[in-house]
């Protein structure tokens, strides 16, 4: 007979001395109290044996007797206390390595996340926070670590947040069999828990105030803890931002990109640019003379070059439009994805409307979030800079985004029209050649069927 889903209080109710079960496919049943350990009385947990003031005052763990009994008995007792009950299929065995996602994007963010994941299965040391839109395997992941301390031998608890918070509530009833402090502390000392959806529960203050007692006290204990995040990290509390994202024990992988309206990956080539390649770049022009094909030639090795080793480099294509700056741009952020590295692809525009649409209450991200993570991107290709309409909002941001890149040195490629006019402040930081190529494509338009007199180059470097 297929076993029941169980409620956390049934789980807690098990711990009672005249509750057992007898095996994993039976149901719940009464029992007499038979041979009952002197130490825990059953319950299979025990107060930490220290003095007041102790750190572990007041934290329980795991009886002698837990300890000593059959691996399969313990394995079958952990198993229905680890509370995963549906989610026996979420193993690690099951995981697609690749995740659910096409994008070649997502499949990279994927396959680190899951790397992470085994990594802490196998030392459950800090915290492992993931992060992502729903449907992208955060869930699985966190079940997969659960699963595996169990065929360890291990204890580890995984919870829902509203679930969790509703068993919580419930002991405050009149007919609760349930204790709230036992509840609370097996939740908040567990050796190994497992918290998914946080974000996803009724924002009320008791509800904050609860989820914030167990982080804060895992977070000063440095208690193995795993946490899906049903929201983006940016959008919880400062106080939960502080303790998920703490440096030295926390861990956090967004396993898929925020899609923009259309379905396609915010920071994803387009389909038209995704098979462009270094090779099917024409660097013998549209009827260009022996010049222009050598600014051709010298902008394709440099792309090259750059996309071998973009570490503190940026790289600035200008020149009339048509020229190929876009087609190199792709090219680069197509050959960094096929090492299985990162590349944001941003037209300026398009991003700056992206950021102006954080602000309307529909959206499903927030400023901060976006413009973070454009901000900090391993690799952010900006095509089309100056095409963007000026106001002072569109300046102040790219001026914030370049500036920080800058100071940063983080790899960054642009493409710009030759004439476009730049903030002076962004203009001088494209004139830094201590590691900025500027390179000027001079070249008739290969759109065109009748290619016009070119113009004479521009020298020197920078916008």
């Amino acid at each position: 007979m297929a076993e029941e889903p169980e409620s956390l209080g049934d789980v807690l109710a098990r711990f009672q001395p005249v509750k057992s079960f007898a095996g994993p496919d039976d149901n719940y049943q009464e029992e007499e109290p038979v041979n009952l350990c002197p130490l825990c009385k059953g319950t299979r947990w025990v107060r930490v044996d220290v003095p007041f003031g102790h750190h572990r005052w007041g934290a329980i763990e795991p009886c002698e007797c837990w300890q000593q009994e059959g691996q399969d008995e313990r394995r079958t007792r952990l198993l229905r206390y680890s509370n995963l009950g549906v989610l026996a299929r979420f193993t690690f065995e099951t995981l697609d390595p690749a995740g659910l996602s096409a994008e070649v994007e997502d499949q990279r963010r994927f396959r680190e996340a899951a790397s992470a994941a085994m990594a802490f299965a196998e030392n459950p040391v800090g915290w492992l926070v993931l992060a992502g839109p729903s449907g992208c395997g955060k869930t699985h992941l966190a079940a997969a670590i659960a699963h595996y301390a169990v065929e360890l031998g291990n204890p580890a608890l995984f919870m829902v947040v509203p679930d969790l918070l509703d068993h919580l509530r419930a002991t405050y009833a009149p007919n609760s069999d349930a204790d709230y402090d036992l509840l609370f502390d097996q939740v908040s000392n567990t050796p190994v828990l497992v918290l998914d959806g946080l974000g996803s529960q009724a924002s009320t203050p008791w509800a904050q105030e609860k989820l914030f007692q167990v982080l804060n006290h895992r977070y000063n204990m440095e208690l193995p803890t795993v946490v899906t995040l049903a929201a983006p990290l940016e959008t919880l509390e400062e106080r939960f931002q502080t303790r998920l994202a703490g440096a030295g024990i926390s861990q956090v992988y967004t396993l898929a990109a925020t899609r923009q309206a259309g379905g396609r990956l915010l920071g994803s080539l387009p389909t038209a640019m995704q098979g462009v390649t270094f090779d099917s770049f024409n660097a013998v022009g549209n009827g260009a003379d022996s010049r222009q094909r050598g600014t051709l030639d010298a902008a394709l090795q440099a792309a090259k070059s750059f996309a071998g080793n973009p570490e503190g480099q940026w790289l600035v294509l200008g020149g009339p439009t048509g020229v190929g700056k876009t087609h190199l741009a792709a090219a680069i952020g197509n050959d960094r994805l096929r090492q299985g590295e990162s590349a944001f692809f941003a037209f300026v525009p398009e991003l700056l409307d992206h950021l102006r649409n954080t602000f309307a209450p529909t959206s499903q991200t927030t400023y901060d979030e976006l413009f973070e993570r454009v901000k900090s991107t391993d690799l952010l290709i900006l095509d089309d800079l100056g095409a963007q309409t000026t106001t002072p909002w569109a300046d102040e941001k790219l001026y914030q985004l370049m500036v920080h890149r800058h100071n940063a040195r983080l790899p960054t490629v642009i493409t710009m029209d030759r004439d476009t006019q730049l903030r002076p402040a962004i203009a001088s930081r494209l004139k830094d050649m201590r590691f900025i190529l500027a390179l000027e494509i001079e070249a008739p338009d290969y759109r065109d069927s009748a290619p016009a007199q070119a113009r004479p180059p521009r020298r020197g470097r920078g916008g």
